[in-house]
């Protein structure tokens, strides 16, 4: 449904979006993740013809985006960082406003504003004037036009920015109603975003993309992407000598625990391997006492962080 390729922008000297290809499927949830001033809203922008490429191509439902604008935009709906807001129109006004701009015809408008203004919490604000909503409001309206139309393709830059909790959850569960009919790409800087909405993820940083695949699948597919949390009564330089040797540990980080010798273990270890029973193993030979032994996976969040890191540190080598 979206096919990106090579997509670049370039602003002076500055390339603000690198080459960057994904694609996404029909009534998929793609999670566009980045620190601020990665490149997400640049990428968005060009998604919907906002803004030209420097060079690459995006098509929509097959629809080149620069040649065929008026195509793409008839399948696509669009929520901007800030919403574009006429305050001095009521609700539902302006809501017939947009609808009217995209073509709605009068048989089924009345209805479609209806559906927009309940699927986004808005019925009973609907005669209000926008100027007197508040921000989450306000980013309520912005989610109604870019759904008024019943697009194919939702594009939401941040669309949960200036909402209270209950609020995102509301905006979640929308968007979560949305997949499998409509296909969405939303991004984001906030992490519990992507884990909670999304069924892929993209990770942008300086402009390129840095991982894709799902939450899941991202976090076996990183060094270090598993580790073991263990308890044990032992020395440390024993412990250590006990499980370097075994194929798969990459780090050990032992802490000193206040009760008389145990210690809190953290050992890294290859996502290809289950190295539990040898760890187990060696721990007993070693004449050692195991408490507990649990595995875990790296959160979104250490993934995100580890990936921005490294290549945040590889730009600054490639400078220097």
């Amino acid at each position: 449904m979206i096919e990106v390729e090579s997509l670049t922008k370039i602003f002076g000297q500055k390339s603000a979006v690198d080459h960057v290809s994904f694609k996404v499927e029909k009534g998929e949830i793609v999670g566009f993740l980045g620190p601020n001033g990665a490149g997400k809203t640049t990428t968005m922008r060009m998604l919907t013809g906002y803004l030209p490429a420097s060079s690459g191509t995006v098509r929509i439902d097959g629809f080149d985006v620069a040649e065929q604008s008026m195509e793409v935009r008839k399948r696509i709906g669009y929520l901007p960082e800030m919403p574009p807001l006429y305050t001095e129109m009521k609700v539902e006004s302006y809501l017939d406003f947009v609808a009217r701009i995209k073509s709605l015809p009068s048989a089924t408008r009345a209805e479609r504003i209806d559906r927009a203004l309940e699927m986004a919490h808005l019925t009973d604000r609907r005669h209000d004037l926008i100027r007197h909503l508040s921000r989450g409001y306000r980013q309520r309206v912005g989610i109604a036009q870019a759904i008024v139309h019943d697009p194919d393709v939702l594009i939401l830059d941040e669309p949960t920015a200036g909402l209270d909790p209950k609020q995102i959850i509301e905006v979640r569960q929308l968007i979560k109603g949305l997949a499998g009919t409509h296909t969405i790409i939303l991004s984001t800087h906030i992490l519990p975003e992507v884990s909670m909405t999304c069924d892929r993820v993209l990770i942008i940083n300086h402009g390129k993309i840095v991982a894709e695949d799902t939450p899941e699948n991202l976090t076996t597919q990183l060094r270090g992407g598993e580790r073991l949390r263990l308890l044990v009564r032992a020395d440390e330089v024993g412990l250590r000598k006990a499980l370097e040797g075994i194929d798969g540990v990459r780090e050990i980080a032992a802490t000193a625990l206040r009760d008389g010798g145990r210690l809190s273990v953290v050992v890294d270890v290859s996502p290809e391997r289950d190295v539990r029973s040898q760890v187990a193993a060696r721990i007993v030979q070693g004449g050692f006492d195991l408490y507990e032994l649990r595995s875990e996976r790296m959160s979104l969040e250490e993934i995100f962080l580890q990936l921005t890191t490294e290549e945040s540190d590889e730009s600054a080598r490639r400078e220097a």
